[in-house]
């Protein structure tokens, strides 16, 4: 339904002002790392394991194939530091290589805001025109201090690089803040609380994007109930976890939800990431395939990769569980991954069949050229040897006999289609 320009102010108010019970944020940026990390191995535990626990438990959630992805170079390091709101939970670190940049890596920098509202934060983020603070992620809690001498945190050049940090927000409601909250008699959940999570989604307040009433129901469908407690949503440049009953603290079923948040359903993010970045740089590789010599090596090599990339990294389907399947799909819908995907298989076979028939006509040329060649010779040679003839100057006149009679035959339309053939054979 429509709002008013005075509800959007309203909303715009009450959601910069929010401040949930529970209020954290993993900020995900590319970075390059030459060697592996002094850290602990595996993925941050958020609950009672270990790291090498908490890696065996999440690998028995994902197929085989998705787990070697995740947790196969990856590594984390626990370490609290604050700034201003912000606490710096954790950081991790997971490995993604791609054939430009096999130093590639996606940092995860774990967050938990204090006693401040989390939406301006994240608004400040995406850089909005109306947001009056500055970047949150500066001083100490930089990227840069952060992972001084183990990554390099410059921007990537890579094809698509994200120009922002892509964040997953966790917000937990507390009674107060009934724009998020279930209907206590009917159960329902309020329009308001959509927008909410939209907002955290998208790091922009009510008024920095004015929803049109026609996109109301389409933000409905793309919001995934996790379950009647909580919702999330997954946009281009960030995703959510929203809290729709009153948080009661620590023993609350809300510890579940943010280690899932901050653990399962992050890694999905994470796999999606990756797939991204292959099918980008695959993407602009295919485009280059015919700029200079050699496209048959450079068909090949791709090949190569799109294969290695669809037994590696190509996954729509993560576990029997729900929630992450249904997250990693969201995300790969938002990039649309699958179509591109479709696109790269679909233009890398046209390519593969261009190559194969510019390599026909080359044999087909060379073929050719021998036949014009050799068949006036062979010719003049059979007569002069069936005659018995071994006067060398009928010889030479055989000989350019012959010669006169492959150039007028070069000079015909099949000598000029197969000499053209071998001028537009592969290099």
């Amino acid at each position: 339904m429509s709002r008013s320009a005075g509800e959007v102010r309203r909303l715009t108010g009450v959601f910069l002002a929010a401040t949930g019970t529970r209020q954290a944020f993993t900020v995900l940026v590319p970075v390059r790392m030459p060697q592996d990390p002094p850290w602990a191995a595996g993925p941050l535990p958020f609950g009672p394991n270990d790291g090498a626990a908490e890696r065996e438990a999440r690998e028995r959630l994902f197929t085989p194939s998705a787990a070697r992805v995740l947790y196969g170079r990856r590594w984390h390091l626990q370490a609290v530091r604050e700034q201003g709101p912000l606490r710096l939970d954790a950081m991790e670190l997971l490995r993604t290589p791609t054939a430009r940049s096999p130093e590639q890596v996606l940092a995860a920098l774990h967050f938990t805001v204090l006693d401040a509202p989390m939406l301006p934060l994240l608004r400040a983020f995406s850089g909005r025109r109306q947001s009056p603070d500055p970047d949150p992620l500066t001083g100490d809690v930089a990227p840069t201090a952060l992972l001084a001498g183990v990554a390099d945190t410059t921007a990537p050049s890579a094809p698509f690089a994200l120009a922002r940090p892509y964040t997953v927000a966790f917000l937990t409601p507390d009674a107060r803040l009934v724009e998020a909250l279930r209907d206590p008699d009917t159960g329902e959940l309020p329009a308001t609380a959509d927008w909410l999570l939209q907002s955290l989604a998208s790091r922009a307040a009510p008024s920095d994007i004015p929803m049109a009433p026609e996109y109301v129901p389409d933000l409905a469908a793309e919001t995934r109930r996790v379950s009647a407690d909580w919702s999330a949503l997954v946009l281009r440049q960030g995703a959510a976890f929203l809290g729709h009953r009153a948080d009661t603290g620590p023993g609350d079923f809300y510890d579940y939800a943010e280690r899932n948040a901050r653990g399962v359903y992050l890694d999905a993010l994470l796999l999606g990431a990756a797939q991204r970045d292959h099918i980008d740089e695959l993407t602009d590789d295919l485009s280059a395939v015919f700029d200079g010599p050699g496209p048959a090596r450079r068909v090949a090599a791709l090949e190569q990769r799109i294969a290695r990339f669809r037994s590696t990294y190509w996954r729509q389907h993560l576990s029997a569980h729900g929630p992450a399947n249904e997250l990693l799909l969201a995300f790969q819908a938002k990039h649309r991954l699958p179509e591109r995907f479709a696109e790269i298989l679909a233009e890398a076979a046209d390519q593969a069949r261009l190559v194969q028939t510019q390599e026909s006509q080359q044999i087909a040329g060379a073929l050719g050229v021998l036949t014009v060649l050799g068949l006036p010779l062979a010719t003049a040679l059979s007569i002069l040897q069936v005659l018995g003839d071994k006067s060398p100057w009928h010889l030479v006149a055989a000989l350019a006999a012959a010669f006169a009679a492959t150039g007028a035959a070069l000079l015909t339309r099949y000598g000029r289609l197969v000499l053209n053939s071998l001028r537009g054979g592969l290099r």
